[in-house]
């Protein structure tokens, strides 16, 4: 991810326009408008392959004979250590052109192969053989043998076509590094940004605007300081030439642990390709004085971020787990919890799938209640595209049934675009009453234990449902319209709350959904009672429970220490978004407890 972040900083050719276009793009995206960048990239690139074509047949038609490799032997053999050095220039020749494999997250790698095999490399085949031609005539235009190649005629036609695919050009990469961050972030190894989805029908279309604008100050950065073409293909040789390096390696592992091939054909792989990207790489890193230092740099500089991070985040989580409520613990308090239960449900979020988190008992020891129904919820992302909705809630029990704990892991794919909070809240209550329902139909699948078995609730399956989902689509005065239940929540409370939601949703048209338990023969006493009270808790109100484990370091921690978690990590902390904005959830319903961990 970070050389190629890189790799777009420094692209000699198209330095102006691609910041120019990062500027432009506005928080919809480019959708309106990439109905016309394969045209543009297509029109370029059959202009290029004509013009090669021309130069071919006008200046040297002898030229094809370049594409045999005993002309590389020939090269190397007169010029020796200067043709080495020379193939980081060279390189420049083939740059830009793998920027179409960082869409591989978007488009099938058929699509990629076909085009690149039957388009993009016979143009530029053609193109540079021409290029060869004419400078074969002509040495004293080698500075400027592209434009000089240009037959007149079509001059500015071609200038301008070059023009729009050198804005079109940038757009790859700029997809690829918002797509990588939202998996980096999915992965814990990037702090929290904005994700905006800019399309509606396709979700791996993303704008992320802090990236976005830190791509647009390092591209004026570079531009401003290094003021030098040269010095720019420089830095964008090692940034470019690292990320086929990087990539050789990482694929001559996915050979081996992903695909489960014998250990000896990976090494091949890593032999063959490394060995040739070895001598390209090492003819770039010469020139690290000259501008190559500042790819470097900042990759290290976003390594470092990435890690302060991902350490930072891993010792909160081992902390959480470690101190986590025994549920020998719980279970000696009995069904009330030793607090007063109040109507409602309170969501308690957390990063652990097994066990109470320490907030739980941190906020009734200093405020001695909760809601009656009490549900902890885990929110994951697992390494695939999407969760089927059936499959998105894995719903579980904690202690006895007279408890009312609930808890319940909600999983997203990296292109699941989270829900709003009152169709997260619908349904929630939902799985929770399927999950009641299997439980009830079903107990010898559960093993009643304490922290009891998970199930993954699908809807789909049900050929009777206990709980009967009626929906009206109102304006703002529906919101009055709630039954009589009793509320955890005063009258003047109840009153600010009614007029955010007036205020929040003015103008707009909202699905109110109401919860009831039929009148049926065929229920379980015990089961209609617990489902009787998990409806008029919902009814009552949702309220949200988010931790915040702070973390620092030990005074006798050693400085290196002391600046990665109190310094480089708070800092991160508080300047990356915060947990319940990510989440969606309500400000209105948010209850917020700090704990502080010492490490």
């Amino acid at each position: 991810m970070v050389f190629s972040l890189l790799q777009f900083l420094f692209c000699p050719p198209f330095q102006g326009y691609k910041f120019a276009q990062i500027n432009c793009r506005m928080h919809v995206g480019t959708r309106k408008v990439a109905f016309m960048f394969a045209p543009i990239v297509i029109l370029w690139l059959l202009c290029i392959a004509a013009i090669g074509i021309y130069n071919i047949v006008v200046w040297n038609p002898r030229i094809y004979k370049a594409l045999s490799p005993y002309y590389i032997y020939l090269f190397f053999r007169e010029t020796g250590k200067d043709g080495w050095i020379s193939l980081g220039g060279i390189l420049l020749c083939i740059t830009g052109t793998e920027a179409m494999f960082a869409d591989l997250g978007h488009f099938t790698s058929v699509s990629i192969r076909v085009a690149f095999s039957c388009v993009v490399y016979p143009c530029l085949v053609l193109q540079y053989m021409g290029q060869a031609a004419f400078i074969s005539k002509n040495l004293a235009t080698i500075p400027t043998s592209f434009y000089a190649s240009i037959p007149k005629p079509v001059f500015w036609p071609v200038f301008v076509v070059a023009s729009l695919a050198a804005i079109v050009a940038s757009q790859a990469v700029i997809s690829a590094t918002f797509s990588i961050v939202k998996q980096c972030h999915a992965l814990g190894c990037f702090p929290r940004v904005k994700v905006v989805h800019t399309s509606r029908w396709i979700y791996g279309q993303i704008y992320i605007p802090e990236i976005n604008w830190i791509l647009m100050v390092l591209c004026l950065a570079v531009t401003v300081g290094l003021q030098d073409t040269t010095l720019i293909g420089n830095a964008y040789g090692i940034a470019c030439m690292a990320v086929m390096y990087v990539t050789t390696w990482l694929m001559a592992l996915v050979i081996i642990f992903v695909w489960d091939r014998n250990v000896l054909f990976g090494l091949v792989f890593l032999l063959f390709f490394g060995s040739i990207e070895a001598v390209y790489i090492s003819s770039s890193y010469i020139k690290v004085l000259q501008g190559g230092w500042l790819p470097l740099v900042l990759s290290a500089v976003f390594m470092f971020v990435m890690y302060i991070w991902h350490y930072g985040t891993r010792r909160k989580y081992l902390l959480d787990v470690q101190n986590k409520v025994s549920m020998k613990w719980i279970l000696t308090l009995g069904p009330s919890l030793g607090i007063v239960r109040v109507p409602g449900i309170g969501l308690i979020y957390t990063e652990l799938v097994t066990g109470v988190p320490s907030i739980f008992t941190h906020f009734v020891t200093n405020l001695p209640a909760f809601h009656q129904v009490l549900v902890f919820v885990c929110v994951k992302s697992v390494p695939v595209p999407y969760v089927a909705q059936d499959e998105r809630y894995l719903i579980g029990r904690i202690g006895p049934k007279s408890y009312r704990l609930y808890r319940c892991i909600v999983r997203y794919g990296y292109k699941d675009v989270p829900k709003d909070d009152d169709s997260f809240e619908n349904n929630l209550v939902m799985s929770i009453s399927e999950f009641i329902q299997m439980e009830a139909e079903g107990s010898a699948s559960f093993d009643g234990s304490a922290d009891g078995r998970m199930a993954v609730v699908r809807d789909s399956d049900r050929q009777r449902t206990w709980v009967v989902v009626s929906e009206s689509n109102n304006t703002n005065e529906g919101i009055e319209e709630i039954s009589p239940v009793r509320s955890s929540k005063s009258d003047t409370l109840q009153s600010l709350q009614s007029f955010y939601e007036r205020e929040s949703l003015r103008g707009s048209r909202r699905s109110h959904v109401r919860f009831e338990i039929p009148d049926a023969d065929y229920l379980d006493q015990d089961v209609k009672e617990e489902l009787m009270e998990l409806v008029e808790a919902k009814q009552a109100g949702v309220a949200y429970v988010m931790g915040h484990s702070y973390v620092k370091a030990r005074r006798n921690s050693s400085f290196l220490k002391k600046f990665a978690i109190d310094v480089a990590y708070s800092f991160l902390r508080k300047n990356c978004r915060r947990p319940a904005v990510t989440l969606n959830i309500p400000h209105i319903s948010l209850i917020e407890v700090g704990m502080i961990y010492y490490v």
